[in-house]
């Protein structure tokens, strides 16, 4: 496999996690949002860390509903 074909496999995948921490960071840095454990900046810090399990784990576990 070459580089050129390894980074055309790669690519979608980077994408969608990039797409991926900036929707769940954009909905946690709403004022209105509340979070589980009442604490933003701990769950910033795991969208951003964790990649792709960080901001799935937000959307299930850390919000909580309106």
């Amino acid at each position: 496999m070459t580089e050129t074909q390894l980074l055309l496999l790669l690519l979608p995948i980077v994408i969608i996690e990039l797409v991926l921490i900036v929707f769940a960071l954009r909905d946690l840095l709403r004022p209105d949002r509340r979070v589980r454990g009442d604490n933003k900046l701990m769950w910033g810090i795991i969208i951003v860390i964790f990649g792709y399990i960080g901001p799935i784990l937000y959307f299930v576990i850390g919000r909580e509903p309106e």
